[in-house]
C-alpha cells in the first residue's frame, strides 16, 4: 500500500469515528432534555423541598442504633478507637498541609 493510501484511510475512519461520536452525543443530550422537558411537566412536584425539610445528618461517633441490649450511654472501645485514629489522620493532614 502506499503511503497517501494508507494516511487517507486512517483520515477517513477518524473523521468517521468522530462524527459517529458527535452525533451519538448530540442524540444523547436531546433525549436526557426531552426527557427531563416531560418529567417536569407531568410531575410538579420535581425539585420542591418537602413540607417537613430536609433531615440533618445524624452521622455522630458513640451512638450505636442497634435493636440489641446494649447500653447506649456507654460508648465502645471500637469508638474510642475509631476516633483515635481519624483524629491523629487530620491532625498528620493539617500538619503536611502548613509545611
Amino acid at each position: 500500500m502506499d503511503d497517501t493510501t494508507l494516511m487517507s484511510e486512517g483520515l477517513t475512519l477518524m473523521l468517521t469515528g468522530m462524527g459517529f461520536v458527535f452525533v451519538f452525543l448530540t442524540v444523547l443530550v436531546l433525549v436526557t432534555t426531552l426527557m427531563s422537558w416531560v418529567i417536569t411537566r407531568y410531575e410538579k412536584s420535581v425539585g420542591a423541598l418537602p413540607a417537613e425539610g430536609i433531615p440533618a445528618p445524624t452521622a455522630v461517633l458513640g451512638q450505636n442504633k442497634s435493636t440489641h441490649n446494649q447500653n447506649q450511654s456507654q460508648p465502645s472501645q471500637q469508638d474510642h478507637t475509631l476516633l483515635t485514629v481519624l483524629s491523629s489522620a487530620v491532625h498528620k493532614y493539617r500538619n503536611k498541609k502548613n509545611k
